[in-house]
């Protein structure tokens, strides 16, 4: 892996780059961007740079020597690394004793030892206050790496002993480039899952997926036809965040996805209700989203994207996921049988 494959951030690595040169480099940083931007994979590169045993240029990795090996293969005796497991909602304070406890001893293999903490966004207040006093006074050589997707939902304990590296969302040339890198070879479903993507490759790759296609075709279809079935489209819709796993960020993925296909659709009804040339339609979608805006009317439509949006805030906020689904399929079922 080397710094070419990430893609989007160069504000971020020069941030890093020009730290490094000029000999100030700090203990503690706050990755924050939205999902699926290439956060984990930029503090992975960065900390292989940084245990790199040859580096061939200035915080680069040389992607050859046992340290690089290593550190790709996440068994690195400097590289430390704390994730939420997949069957927690909030990072476990064991978790966070073990992880500071091994950040403490000095390093094995150089002068560095790099901690990455892959969900700050799910400390809870006991896994805080243990790591709080890490990060306090981190162990001599040490750099700690934190990955959130919004420094204002940091405690501020935390946040005031971080410096604060900004990730950007991905333009949709980069986006589209990390799905064909990733063997998605049709350019127009590349620029589709692109666009959908709202600067997420992450999202991007988990859309390019028949099921969720499927999925998608008959709520959208379902939830826009003259007739909303409220317990039949609910269900379709909670089962297919259920069937991501145990994970909640993996089942919240997938009911963001449902709220983006609607958006849109949503969308699409209001361009075509006010003349405007809505394009990647067939005639079959165009005619039942111009009946659809028809019956629901302008201010009908304007409401369920304030809806959508709303849910969308909510699925954020960890509102339980099956009360999102079924107020927002309410307001689609209101709006049909009015």
């Amino acid at each position: 892996m080397s710094w070419s494959r990430i893609r989007g951030q160069d504000a971020a690595r020069s941030t890093f780059a020009a730290a490094f040169a000029a000999n100030r480099f700090g203990q503690a940083y706050l990755l924050a961007g939205p999902e699926g931007v290439g956060k984990r994979l930029f503090a992975r590169e960065l900390a292989k740079a940084l245990l790199c045993e040859k580096p061939p240029a200035p915080l680069t990795a040389c992607d050859k020597c046992p340290g690089c090996a290593q550190a790709d293969a996440e068994s690195h005796p400097d590289l430390l690394v704390a994730r939420k497991p997949d069957d927690k909602l909030e990072m476990p304070i064991d978790e966070m004793r073990e992880f500071c406890a091994r950040l403490a001893r000095k390093p094995v293999r150089g002068a560095r030892k790099v901690g990455i903490v892959e969900d700050a966004d799910d400390f809870n207040a006991s896994s805080a206050n243990v790591f709080l006093k890490t990060l306090e006074e981190p162990p001599p050589g040490a750099v700690l790496l934190l990955i959130a997707t919004d420094a204002e939902r940091q405690l501020p304990t935390i946040l005031s002993r971080c410096q604060v590296v900004r990730f950007a969302a991905l333009s949709d040339e980069d986006v589209a480039a990390i799905l064909e890198a990733n063997g998605v070879a049709d350019a127009a479903q590349r620029a589709r899952l692109a666009q959908l993507a709202g600067g997420s490759a992450g999202r991007a790759l988990a859309l390019d997926d028949d099921s969720i296609w499927d999925v998608r075709k008959k709520l959208v279809e379902g939830l826009t036809g003259p007739r909303v079935s409220f317990q039949q489209l609910a269900e379709l819709w909670a089962k297919f965040h259920e069937d991501a796993g145990k994970e909640s960020a993996a089942q919240r993925a997938r009911a963001a996805l449902v709220l983006k296909f609607l958006i849109e659709a949503v969308q699409q009804a209001l361009k075509l209700s006010l003349g405007a040339t809505v394009t990647g339609l067939d005639a079959g979608e165009e005619a039942r989203l111009r009946a659809f805006a028809h019956r629901v009317g302008t201010d009908g439509l304007m409401a369920l994207l304030d809806k959508c949006v709303e849910a969308d805030a909510h699925v954020e906020r960890r509102v339980q996921l099956i009360l999102v689904v079924e107020a927002v399929v309410e307001q689609f079922w209101r709006h049909a049988e009015r």
